[in-house]
């Protein structure tokens, strides 16, 4: 049973350790992932690489072409648009019930996300064309805390599942929104002030609006980058 134990520990670290590098960039997208190198970069097993490699397919992370292997998905344009449509109704439908559902804990530990958000540096002065990895950390946990008290494990997952794809995108289009005429704080402050008013569709308004933004800015900007990884 501990040799179990260690296993399954060992799996998850080195997918949450893969799943951090491919959010970040550290491959672009239809890269191969090479089992034999990502052994040695790891330092493990090419099976526990494989195995958490399998999993992250689960979570639209990593692609397995027959017979090719494993790769970074390719992204395009027109998916980003349909992602984005699919992640609107998702949460709109789902912060609809966490706002119905939620009690006085819920908004507390939304107003702490929000809080830790705010305070987390989104640019830094090295790599001002990208967010640093704490907001995106912090960004993704305020949202997800946006619909956690929904109570359906499902939809939740589908959320967070979504969130890694588009931060995903978000990574590779930090140039084209980069200089969007947008205040994202408080797009972030009108979405909480929203959910604690307990107006279900004002926030699931700002919500879409929120992630609109961002795939208009991409859009307009003609991001080649997107279109070439198809």
């Amino acid at each position: 049973m501990a040799k179990r134990t260690d296993s399954e520990t060992l799996s998850k670290h080195l997918r949450d350790a893969l799943r951090s590098d491919i959010l970040a960039g550290r491959w672009a997208p239809g890269a191969k992932l090479q089992l034999t190198a990502l052994s040695d970069h790891y330092q493990t097993s090419s099976t526990v690489v494989r195995e958490a490699l399998t999993r992250l397919v689960g979570e639209r992370l990593v692609q397995l072409r027959p017979n090719r292997g494993f790769f970074v998905p390719p992204i395009s344009l027109a998916e980003l648009e349909d992602i984005t449509e699919l992640r609107c109704v998702n949460e709109e439908f789902a912060v609809k019930l966490a706002i119905e559902r939620g009690g006085l804990q819920w908004e507390s530990e939304l107003m702490a996300a929000h809080h830790t958000l705010e305070r987390t540096p989104r640019r830094s002065e090295e790599n001002p064309d990208e967010h640093t990895q704490e907001w995106n950390i912090a960004h993704q946990a305020f949202h997800a805390k946006l619909v956690e008290a929904c109570g359906i494990p499902v939809l939740i997952e589908l959320t967070c599942t979504l969130s890694d794809i588009s931060q995903l995108y978000g990574r590779w289009a930090g140039v084209a929104t980069r200089d969007a005429k947008r205040d994202i704080d408080q797009e972030h402050r009108d979405i909480l002030a929203a959910a604690l008013r307990r107006d279900a569709a004002e926030t699931g308004a700002l919500l879409r609006r929120h992630y609109q933004t961002t795939m208009d800015a991409v859009r307009e900007a003609g991001e080649v980058g997107l279109e070439a990884t198809a």
